[in-house]
């Protein structure tokens, strides 16, 4: 096997979600794998520190704070990232969040807080940078999803309605991005350590009991994944959904 198939030396990526978390650790993989990564999210000070830490490995760095609900912003992303670097050869759809709101308290603002945070914004990001890989007729999109748009969530039913939505998109964008080059892929995690609610989590028996693996992910269990799909290694796949989420969701429900 050819190893220098995961190489992505001197690729661009943009990254959103970057400040954080599993963003943060996709970042800083891909800039290791050796990418130059554009580093977006609304918080100006997190992603300028992931930048910094990215040039001190070597690679070029640019933090651009952007809020990817809004389309403005997104176009002005993409633009700023094709002025200085000249192209677009992966983008990484992280940005998105939760809270816990049970469904029948759910107010018409949450749900379209969730949709808009979760799903439209892959949709803005996607459609912007994925016109510029059409332009170069090579490109990776990679959607974050997760293990929530596989199952029901009744933690928050927008938050997996917008899940769901992301790995359909993944799915049309493929086909639709297939006769330019370019792969649209998604991943599922399950419960990662980035938000405090899932910290707690790695303290319940209970919890941990109904993973197969027997614990919580970090943030750089995502990162092997999200490297696989940016490079060519992964040139033959587009339209996928990995599931990472310690086999939580094919857990079977009764023992036989």
């Amino acid at each position: 096997m050819n190893l220098q198939q995961f190489s992505l030396e001197n690729r661009v990526a943009i990254v959103t979600g970057a400040g954080q978390g599993i963003g943060k650790a996709a970042a800083v993989g891909l800039a290791d794998a050796g990418a130059h990564v554009v580093i977006a999210a609304r918080t100006s000070s997190d992603i300028e520190n992931v930048a910094s830490e990215i040039e001190q490995r070597g690679r070029k760095a640019l933090a651009l704070p952007t809020d990817v609900n809004l389309r403005d912003q997104v176009n002005s992303l993409v633009a700023k990232t094709v002025k200085e670097f000249g192209r677009i050869d992966i983008l990484v759809n992280n940005a998105g969040g939760t809270t816990e709101i049970p469904t029948m308290e759910m107010s018409e603002t949450d749900w379209d807080a969730n949709l808009s945070l979760n799903l439209k914004s892959v949709f803005l990001c996607s459609q912007a940078a994925g016109r510029v890989m059409m332009s170069q007729n090579k490109g990776s999109i990679i959607n974050i999803s997760s293990m929530h748009g596989l199952r029901a969530n009744f933690a928050n039913a927008a938050y997996g309605a917008a899940k769901a939505g992301v790995i359909n998109l993944t799915k049309t964008m493929a086909a639709g991005l297939a006769k330019y080059n370019v792969r649209v892929n998604a991943i599922a995690p399950g419960y990662v350590v980035t938000r405090p609610v899932f910290k707690g989590f790695a303290a319940r028996p209970d919890v941990i009991k109904q993973i197969p693996l027997s614990r919580l992910a970090n943030p750089e269990d995502i990162v092997g994944a999200v490297i696989y799909l940016a490079s060519d290694a992964s040139l033959y796949v587009t339209g996928a959904t990995i599931v990472i989420d310690g086999g939580l969701t094919i857990k079977p429900t009764v023992v036989f």
